[in-house]
């Protein structure tokens, strides 16, 4: 199945980050972009791609321990960036990212502890997509209004293991669908 650990914000974070994208569709040329629904909002910790199924339990149980050795912090969303000239719009964190960096790289590392096949390890970049292209796209206008944006702070307190299923249908505009497989809570202890 294919897997990726996360941080899920809350439905008042969704709520705003809502209302900030609703002013980006705003913006000239923004039927270019590829915008992500409400459901697939969300900081990747780590991507896992395929995982075969026994491998599972044990990569369950290692973020289980990565959680609960994770103290619960503080989060907001804030300002904004592009990743691949256009390819990838997205807002950032602001708040504790020095411990969502931690828990990704905690994450990170319980995959490949489980045997996880995991490609070269990159530093984390704190980010939610909000808009994709296929092709390059200006998006410096939409980066521009994403500077000025800033959420309010909630407290993470879960690690989210989930499923991503991918559009098969071929319609156009079809977003993948994500299924939460198993919830840990933050625990704080080491």
């Amino acid at each position: 199945m294919r897997l990726f650990a996360a941080v899920l914000p809350p439905e008042r974070v969704v709520h705003e980050l809502a209302a900030e994208v609703a002013r980006l569709k705003r913006l000239p040329d923004a039927d270019r972009l590829r915008w992500t629904g409400r459901p697939g909002w969300h900081f990747t910790l780590a991507f896992y791609g395929e995982v075969a199924d026994d491998l599972v339990p044990d990569l369950s149980d290692r973020l289980a321990r990565a959680a609960h050795r994770t103290a619960p912090f503080a989060l907001a969303l804030s300002g904004g960036g592009q990743f691949g000239h256009g390819k990838a719009l997205w807002t950032g964190a602001s708040g504790e990212v020095e411990a969502l960096r931690l828990l990704a790289d905690r994450a990170e590392s319980a995959a490949r502890k489980a045997g996880v096949p995991m490609g070269e390890h990159r530093r984390y970049k704190a980010h939610l997509t909000v808009a994709r292209s296929r092709d390059s796209v200006d998006v410096r206008p939409y980066v521009e209004v994403l500077r000025a944006f800033g959420g309010r702070p909630w407290t993470v307190d879960e690690l989210v293991l989930v499923r991503s299923h991918l559009p098969r249908s071929g319609v156009a505009g079809e977003q993948p669908r994500y299924e939460a497989v198993a919830r840990w809570e933050l625990g704080g202890v080491g």
